[in-house]
């Protein structure tokens, strides 16, 4: 297994792991040193084939069922982490939907279910595991460049949901500073992943303003989280690090 070992001994979870950003980011920790936990809704074959993805290079990894809008679920998936390996060290909450429509169109159930995934589950998700980390712990938020750029119209939903992530990360800095837990957003711009593929509806219109003229991977937003999972980013926190090709230059 090619690592650095910055990670090594180290206890991840990764939320909607099973898949895209959520699974380069996974792969990525465990190449560190990390034992990494990932967590998925319906996709349990992508899942296990992370899982197998990883051990083949030497590592460790489980995934465990749990639907992000569930907020049972998801303390259930944090919990038996930290009972099954002590402690819990980095958490990445990457798990989040997308709902799109002009905002006198989109339906309230949508609205709640996409309030659900990326705002409820995160704080749950980050609530749960914050009771079992300690000095040196690393909670990482996966944003979007929306925040900084709204680039097309029917995102207003999304956007909004991503702006409340990016206001917790803030507040979360002041209550954790003093533990020894930093708190960062990593904000990927367009990135190639099932959500927004680099030949998907919006893509025509959004690729030519990226400076660097391609569509991120799932690699790129995985690198920017390993360093602020890292010993080297110690002092980063309240960060938000936009990811994004220069999109929002």
């Amino acid at each position: 297994m090619n690592t650095t070992t910055t990670l090594q001994d180290k206890i991840a979870i990764v939320t909607g792991g099973s898949r895209s950003i959520g699974a380069a980011i996974a792969k990525r920790l465990a190449r560190e040193g990390a034992t990494v936990a990932i967590t998925y809704h319906a996709s349990p074959d992508k899942a296990q084939q992370v899982v197998d993805a990883i051990e083949a290079e030497g590592g460790k990894a489980v995934a465990l069922q749990a639907d992000a809008g569930n907020p049972e679920a998801v303390r259930r998936a944090v919990t038996q982490v930290a009972e099954r390996f002590g402690r819990i060290d980095i958490l990445v909450n990457n798990a989040g939907i997308s709902v799109l429509g002009a905002p006198t169109d989109i339906a309230f159930a949508d609205f709640e279910r996409i309030l659900a995934v990326n705002v409820t589950g995160v704080f749950v998700a980050t609530q749960e595991a914050l009771r079992h980390m300690g000095q040196g712990g690393r909670v990482i938020h996966i944003g979007s460049s929306m925040v900084q750029y709204a680039a097309f119209p029917t995102a207003s939903a999304y956007t909004l949901t991503k702006g409340a992530v990016a206001g917790f990360t803030r507040g979360l800095v002041r209550d954790l500073g003093p533990k020894g837990i930093t708190v960062n957003t990593v904000h990927p711009g367009p990135t190639d992943s099932d959500m927004n593929p680099a030949d998907g509806a919006v893509a025509d219109f959004v690729k030519p303003g990226i400076a660097v003229g391609r569509y991120g991977h799932g690699s790129d937003i995985a690198s920017a989280v390993a360093y602020l999972a890292s010993p080297e980013a110690a002092f980063v926190t309240g960060a938000e690090l936009l990811v994004d090709g220069g999109f929002t230059a």
